[in-house]
C-alpha cells in the first residue's frame, strides 16, 4: 500500500529501476560465478585459455576440489576456521548477551560507569604493539585463544542488545518479579526468547568475523599448521600451487587458477549458505533494538 501522498510509478521509472537493479546484481554476482567457474575449470581448458578466468567451462570438473579437501592444508585450515567460529561466536554471544542484558537493567550497580567505559572504545582502541604485548603477556601467542580472547565483545554488538533489551515491555519483568523469579530466570525465560531476531543478527556479525580472521591469525600464530582457511587462501593466491607445501606433488598438474579459486569458494561458501537464513532477522534485530517508543 502506497502512502497517500506518493505518485503512482510511471513505466519509465519503474522501468529505469528494473535496469538499475539488474546492472547491480549482475555486476555483485558476476566476480562469484567467475571464481566458481574457473574452480571447475580442467587443465587442457586452462591451457587453451592462456591461464585466464572463465565464466562458463566447457567441461566442468571438480579436480581442484577433491585434491585440496583431500586432507592437505586446506582441509586443516577449514576445520580450524569451523572450529574458532563456532567456539568464538558462542562464547561472545553468551557475554554479549549476559553484558547487554545486566546494561539494560535499570538500578544496576555501576551501571553507568560500565556503561561508558564500552563506549569509549568506540573512541579509543588499542594499537598494534600493545595489543600483542598483552596477549605475548598472557601466553596466548601460537594458541588459537589470541583469536578469541581480544575480539571476546564488540561494543557495538553490546550497544545493539542493550538497545534491544530496553524496548522489551517492562510489565513483563514486573509480574515476573511478583512471581518470584530472578534475574537469572528471567534473562533465560523472558530476554532471550524474545530476543532471538537481534541474536541471530548479532551472531551472524561474531561468525563472519570470526570466519574472516585474517590479520591476528598473521600477527599471533607463528606455527603455520595452525593457520586458519584466509590465511592459507593469501597464500594460494599470492603464491599459487606452492603454497600447498608438502601437497606440491598433488596439485602440481592441475591450473594455478582453478585451485586458487577453488580455494576462494570454500571460504566464501560457509557464510554464504548461513546469511540467507538470517536476513529476514537483520531489520526486525537491529532497527527494532534501536528504535524507541
Amino acid at each position: 500500500m502506497r502512502p497517500p501522498w506518493m505518485e503512482r510509478p510511471t513505466i519509465a521509472g519503474r522501468t529505469l529501476k528494473f535496469l538499475v537493479l539488474t546492472a547491480i546484481t549482475v555486476a555483485v554476482l558476476y566476480p562469484f560465478g567467475l571464481a566458481l567457474g574457473t574452480s571447475l575449470m580442467g587443465r587442457a581448458e586452462s591451457i587453451a585459455n592462456g591461464g585466464a578466468y572463465v565464466l562458463f567451462p566447457s567441461k566442468p570438473t571438480f579436480e581442484a576440489y577433491a585434491v585440496i579437501l583431500s586432507g592437505g592444508a586446506v582441509t586443516r585450515s577449514v576445520l580450524i576456521s569451523i572450529g574458532i567460529t563456532l567456539a568464538g561466536t558462542a562464547l561472545s554471544l553468551v557475554c554479549t548477551v549476559f553484558l547487554g542484558y545486566a546494561l539494560s537493567r535499570r538500578g544496576m550497580l555501576g551501571g553507568k560507569p560500565i556503561l561508558l567505559m564500552v563506549l569509549a572504545t568506540f573512541l579509543f582502541t588499542p594499537g598494534m604493539i600493545p595489543s600483542y604485548l598483552m596477549v605475548k603477556e598472557l601466553g596466548m601467542i601460537d594458541t588459537y585463544q589470541a583469536l578469541i580472547v581480544p575480539v571476546l565483545v564488540n561494543a557495538f554488538n553490546v550497544v545493539v542488545v542493550r538497545a534491544f533489551f530496553q524496548n522489551l515491555p517492562d510489565e513483563l519483568f514486573e509480574a515476573a518479579k511478583m512471581d518470584g523469579c530472578s534475574e537469572w530466570r528471567m534473562l533465560w525465560r523472558i530476554a532471550i526468547p524474545l530476543s532471538k531476531a537481534v541474536i541471530a543478527v548479532v551472531g551472524l556479525f561474531y561468525a563472519v568475523s570470526y570466519w574472516n580472521t585474517f590479520f591476528n591469525a598473521i600477527l599471533y600464530l607463528n606455527d603455520q599448521s595452525m593457520h586458519p582457511i584466509q590465511v592459507v587462501l593469501r597464500q594460494f593466491i599470492f603464491r599459487g600451487n606452492a603454497a600447498a607445501g608438502s601437497d606440491v606433488a598433488i596439485v602440481r598438474d592441475l591450473p594455478a587458477s582453478s585451485v586458487q579459486m577453488a580455494v576462494l569458494v570454500i571460504a566464501l561458501v560457509p557464510i554464504l549458505l548461513v546469511y540467507p537464513f538470517l536476513q529476514k532477522y537483520f531489520t526486525k534485530g537491529v532497527l527494532t533494538g534501536a528504535i524507541k517508543g
